[in-house]
């Protein structure tokens, strides 16, 4: 990843005054910026900026954030690309959607540029590989965390950077049970007061997901009103 100075970041948002406002903080801040305010221009703006995160606001003309956010994650090129989502909706259900659609990450309108830069912080450092032993194996999983890649026997699994992140945490303790509360110190860092609990189970879904092979068990134990924990042997 880059230093902090040369990290650059999608806005993509159709309001004006809010757009120019994140863009005048993130500057401020040291990133590089880009604003997008159709939805139809954000996959070729992604191709020419090649951005280290987004901001996607779910209501874009054209074509919504959360379709957006969608369609990008099958992208091999952007699946590792952390994405914010700048929602008005608080209800816990839309969170959950945006989650689910692939969203690293959700803050909600009104919200303050110190809270914004805090998030953005937060993401990005969850994105960064966990630093150790490069070659992690456990099961049939393979974790190299050089290249970012994760093999089941001989596929390769395609995994956003939170699940990435949550995987090797899983992995370093093979059969421990991780409570939710300890996945979020761990995987979201101790600045997590604004991340809801039930975040933690929409990406062990998702990393669940993305691990499912036929005819192979599914690594992750869910132990009820514990966590969950990944076998050694399975």
């Amino acid at each position: 990843m880059n230093t902090k100075k040369n990290y650059k970041i999608l806005i993509a948002e159709d309001e004006e005054s809010l757009a120019m406002l994140i863009d005048y903080n993130l500057i401020k801040d040291g990133y590089q910026t880009s604003i997008v305010k159709d939805g139809e221009l954000v996959p070729s703006e992604c191709e020419s900026f090649n951005p280290d995160l987004i901001l996607l606001d779910w209501m874009l003309p054209n074509i919504s954030g959360i379709e957006l956010c969608r369609r990008l994650r099958t992208k091999k090129k952007y699946n590792n690309v952390p994405i914010i989502m700048i929602t008005a909706m608080g209800e816990e259900s839309d969170k959950i959607r945006g989650l689910e659609a692939g969203a690293d990450d959700y803050i909600t309108k009104p919200f303050s540029f110190p809270e914004l830069i805090a998030r953005i912080q937060a993401v990005l450092r969850r994105s960064n590989v966990s630093k150790g032993q490069n070659i992690v194996k456990v099961g049939d999983i393979t974790i190299n965390r050089d290249e970012y890649r994760v093999l089941r026997d001989d596929t390769s699994i395609s995994l956003g950077p939170t699940e990435f992140k949550l995987l090797n945490c899983l992995v370093e303790h093979p059969n421990m049970v991780f409570s939710r509360e300890k996945l979020l110190d761990n995987v979201w860092g101790v600045d997590n007061i604004n991340v809801e609990i039930r975040t933690v189970d929409v990406h062990i879904g998702r990393l669940r997901k993305a691990l499912s092979i036929k005819g192979k068990k599914d690594p992750i134990r869910t132990v009820r009103s514990a966590g969950y924990s990944i076998e050694q042997d399975f």
